[in-house]
């Protein structure tokens, strides 16, 4: 197995159909460690039961937003495990009413929530985890097409995934010394409860279906393919990348 005996810290897991779920999954196949963190009492109660069928070894509290939280997440982390090898940042948010009409509408206030919860979260885990990743650590990501092309509906999520995938340049860079890798995956449209969200989803999901070059809508499966790569010595030498997992739509233009 690619992954024997490592430990993977997975952030942002919502339920069993977020992309979360498929990294989480595909990573203990090849024999990682797991532990997941939740927002919240509601989520909690999601968390813990996928916890507990993956065979995780521990839950806890951390809201991204809140440095005290993460503070106590990398403390408790420390005396569970000491050290780790993979950090799964799926996490981000967006005030509904931001990803509608126009992004030219976008509050101050919405903005900010964006670019905190979605971009800065990296940073903060990182800086925050520095000292507890092991050599070969890898931090993975999650990004979409809409970083670089205007996706209808998507508006100021588009913005902050760019600043995101500038983000794991800057810390690929950062970390790249101390042999710890920063990547993001940019996965197709997947049926998962964030991707409600937007408003030409299913149009997208649609559209991708017949003119990918691989004429096929991708998985949660697939991206967590993609992340045993990244996360294993198969993907020692690749950091500061963005990894397209969508059947090839992003090299086509408008079919």
């Amino acid at each position: 197995m690619l992954l024997e005996g490592k430990k993977a810290l997975i952030m942002g897991l919502a339920n069993n159909r977020s992309i979360a779920f498929g990294i989480a999954s595909a990573l203990k196949e090849h024999g990682a460690r797991l532990a997941f963190n939740y927002v919240g009492e509601a989520i909690k109660k999601r968390v813990e039961p996928i916890s507990q069928e993956l065979g995780g070894e521990f839950t806890f509290q951390c809201d991204v937003s809140d440095d005290g939280q993460i503070k106590d997440a990398v403390d408790l982390v420390r005396e569970r495990w000491g050290t780790f090898d993979i950090l799964v940042h799926s996490i981000a948010f967006a005030n509904r009413e931001d990803l509608g009409g126009r992004f030219i509408d976008t509050t101050r206030q919405g903005f900010r929530v964006a670019m905190e919860i979605s971009v800065y979260s990296l940073t903060a885990l990182c800086r925050a985890f520095e000292n507890l990743f092991n050599p070969d650590a890898s931090v993975i990501t999650m990004t979409y097409l809409g970083a670089n092309r205007v996706i209808p509906g998507y508006n100021v999520m588009g913005v902050a995934k760019a600043a995101l995938e500038a983000s794991v340049r800057y810390l690929a860079a950062d970390l790249g010394p101390k042999s710890i890798r920063v990547n993001a995956v940019s996965a197709g449209p997947i049926k998962t409860l964030a991707a409600s969200a937007v408003s030409s989803f299913k149009d997208s999901f649609n559209y991708m279906e017949t003119h990918a070059p691989l004429r096929r809508n991708v998985t949660a499966a697939d991206v967590g393919g993609a992340a045993v790569f990244l996360a294993s010595d198969l993907g020692r030498s690749v950091t500061g990348e963005v990894l397209y997992v969508d059947s090839g739509f992003n090299c086509v233009g408008a079919g």
